[in-house]
């Protein structure tokens, strides 16, 4: 039987769990995954099991640094998070897995199924793929050398969680031993995993699975392979569709046969569509779509979305909100039209300010505010602006964007409230509005994540 490395907050999201603990308003997280994952620990290795704990200190480059280092054949990979919303009624467990593995989200179910059964007043939120993570993709997810799942026990900013955390923390820890006992006997009879490109290993030789290539529509001549669920392609393939090599971690790539393979959803962060068929054992690259996806990220233009496209990608992540915004995706159409504005971008600004219409920060659904615009600076309230409708608070937002992205002047008279304080023209690109907009460093990642789930949900990529 393999070893379990088990991390509490080093991973996750994109940064250190310690800075968005900072961000959230103090440490208090970390000190209660600490607690639970102690408990954890204790259990397993009372049953047996090999645990091995990063130190707490390593941030995520350095803790999926650490485990590739020390990793072997049938160990698996968990790391403990707690989840921080706009949305403080948003409650439960939560695991993440790479997507497009069927086998690595069959083992997520695993954990929360059996966090939940020996805890049934958890909210049971299942498996998701890493795609729907705030930044599109967890590196804890994809760039971990051996199987490795991200589980959120709970969302920090909901009273009802923490509390329940804090007084049932054995049944916690028990529910998760449950699951990562089940998890790790279930991948001592499976195949060997691989190890990085760059550490030598003693693991006997395998044979991986070959699996079929289809590049725009027509086979590719050269086999990929099947690695623990995930498919890698030949690294001659990601040089001809032209992609700099720098751009994908090496803990991403293996040797294997004498031939250098690429993890296949490495490449959906440039811009390629990436889809497999476990049927016929068929993944699919797609590069050429019928939109430039080098623009997507210009404020001004056309966006691709229809409203329709619009409004179910809202009811797909908050269906709820359809009851009172359904007439939104028809707002932010036509009112970027009128500006010139992309209205993709603006309407996935909106979702990320928002958590999907969910509102908090300190707006209030009344205030039509959908994009934390600042009111002026002497204004009474602190709380951001207030404009009478929805129709107004969209166009204000589309203004403000305008006024960052473009010189040209306004075809519709000014209702953002710092219009006239912005250097017009100074961020055309969306990643010019991470430190402007606002000073999360990864504003415009997130961002570009909702536009290509957008893209992918309608079919456009």
């Amino acid at each position: 039987m393999g070893k379990i490395f088990i991390s509490a907050g080093q991973g996750g999201f994109e940064g250190s769990f310690r800075d968005r603990c900072e961000m959230a308003g103090g440490t208090m997280e970390t000190s209660e995954l600490a607690a639970t994952r102690d408990l954890v620990v204790a259990e397993l290795r009372s049953r047996g099991i090999a645990i091995v704990i990063p130190s707490d200190d390593l941030n995520l480059e350095e803790t999926i640094a650490w485990v590739n280092a020390r990793a072997t054949s049938q160990d698996v990979a968990l790391s403990l998070q707690i989840d921080i919303a706009n949305a403080t009624e948003l409650r439960g467990a939560t695991a993440y897995y790479i997507t497009n593995n069927a086998l690595r989200k069959r083992q997520a179910e695993i954990l929360t199924n059996a966090l939940t059964k020996r805890v049934p007043e958890i909210t049971n939120r299942g498996a998701k793929a890493d795609t729907i993570a705030s930044i599109g993709s967890l590196s804890f997810c994809r760039q971990i050398a051996i199987p490795s799942i991200l589980l959120e026990v709970i969302f920090g900013n909901n009273s009802q969680d923490r509390l329940l955390m804090q007084t049932r923390r054995r049944d916690y820890a028990i529910g998760i031993a449950d699951g990562l006992q089940t998890w790790i006997n279930e991948t001592a009879t499976t195949i060997p995993v691989f190890s990085p490109a760059n550490r030598p290993t003693s693991v006997k030789p395998v044979t991986y699975p070959e699996i079929s290539i289809n590049l725009n529509g027509q086979g590719y001549e050269e086999k990929g392979i099947l690695v623990a669920g995930n498919v890698f392609v030949p690294v001659d393939l990601v040089d001809r569709l032209g992609f700099n090599l720098s751009q994908i971690p090496l803990s991403c790539c293996l040797r294997y046969q004498s031939i250098v393979y690429v993890q296949a959803i490495a490449l959906r962060e440039l811009n390629t569509s990436v889809s497999w068929d476990s049927t016929t054992r068929t993944l699919s690259l797609k590069t050429i779509f019928k939109v430039f996806v080098g623009q997507i990220d210009q404020i001004m233009g056309v966006g691709n979305a229809s409203e329709v496209q619009l409004l179910m990608f809202l009811k797909n992540n908050n269906e709820s909100a359809l009851t009172d915004y359904g007439d939104l995706p028809h707002l932010y159409r036509e009112e970027a039209e009128i500006e010139g504005v992309n209205h993709d971008i603006a309407f996935c600004q909106m979702c990320v300010e928002t958590s999907f219409l969910r509102f908090g920060r300190g707006i209030e659904p009344d205030q039509n505010n959908f994009a934390s615009l600042g009111a002026i600076a002497n204004s009474k309230t602190n709380l951001g602006a207030s404009f009478a409708d929805r129709r107004t608070g969209v166009r204000a937002h589309i203004q403000h964007l305008k006024a960052y992205a473009s010189n040209a002047p306004l075809f519709k008279p000014v209702v953002a409230p710092r219009f006239h304080l912005v250097a017009r023209g100074v961020a055309p690109v969306l990643h010019q509005l991470t430190g402007r907009w606002a000073i999360d460093p990864l504003y415009d990642r997130k961002i570009i994540a909702l536009i290509r789930r957008l893209y992918e949900s309608a079919g456009i990529f």
